[in-house]
C-alpha cells in the first residue's frame, strides 16, 4: 500500500514552475518579475531575452521550464498560455566577513530568492486580446 497521491497545487488548466535558489536580493527579482505579470507567455520570453538586468536570465529559464511542464505534464496549448503568477520571495542567505582596520570584520549577507511562475491556458475570443 503507498501513500495517495499529493493534491495539485495548481488549477487544472495551469502548469507552474519555481526556482529556489536565484542569486540576488527578492527586491530586485520582484521588479523583473513586475515585467511579465499578466502577460502572454511568448511575449513575456522575449521581455526577459532582452531586459538588462541580470536575474532576468535566471526568472527566463522558470518560465521556460513552466512553459514546458505545462505543454508534456498537463497538455495545454502553449501558444494560449499567459502567465498568470509571477511571485518572489526570500531563500537561504550566505554570510560572509570582510576584515576591516584594527583587528575588526564586517558582516557580508549573500542574499539567494525563490520565483514561483503558473502560467494558465487562456481561450482567446475575437473581443479579447
Amino acid at each position: 500500500m503507498s501513500k495517495p497521491k499529493a493534491p495539485r497545487r495548481v488549477g487544472d488548466k495551469e502548469a507552474l514552475s519555481v526556482g529556489t535558489t536565484i542569486r540576488g536580493s527578492a527586491q530586485k527579482l520582484n521588479l523583473v518579475a513586475a515585467l511579465i505579470r499578466g502577460r502572454k507567455a511568448e511575449e513575456a520570453m522575449n521581455i526577459l531575452a532582452f531586459s538588462k538586468r541580470a536575474m532576468a536570465q535566471d526568472a527566463r529559464k522558470v518560465l521556460a521550464s513552466a512553459i514546458a511542464n505545462a505543454e508534456n505534464n498537463h497538455n495545454l496549448d502553449v501558444d494560449a498560455l499567459v502567465v498568470s503568477e509571477a511571485s518572489v520571495g526570500k531563500s537561504i542567505t550566505m554570510k560572509r566577513f570582510h576584515t576591516r582596520g584594527r583587528g575588526k570584520s564586517t558582516r557580508i549577507l549573500k542574499p539567494f530568492s525563490r520565483l514561483r511562475i503558473v502560467v494558465r491556458e487562456v481561450s482567446f475570443e475575437a473581443g479579447e486580446a
